[in-house]
């Protein structure tokens, strides 16, 4: 399950980086490009990602007691 969340959440972080950069124009070339929601949907997968990462690698393993 921790490595299925680690993907997701770099697929999180990659797919808002892409938004946002479309969203203020950087990457132009779709539908999305200089649209300013994009941009903040973005932002926010990105910040979700970021989030998710931490919180799956901060869990305590049950296994590893001493």
């Amino acid at each position: 399950m921790k490595i299925f969340l680690n993907i997701l959440s770099g697929l999180l972080i990659l797919v808002g980086v892409g938004w946002f950069l479309q969203g203020i124009n950087v990457l132009p070339g779709s539908i999305m490009s200089g649209q300013i929601q994009w941009a903040i949907y973005g932002g926010i997968a990105f910040i979700v990602g970021i989030g998710l990462l931490v919180f799956v690698n901060r869990r305590k393993d049950p296994s590893s007691k001493k």
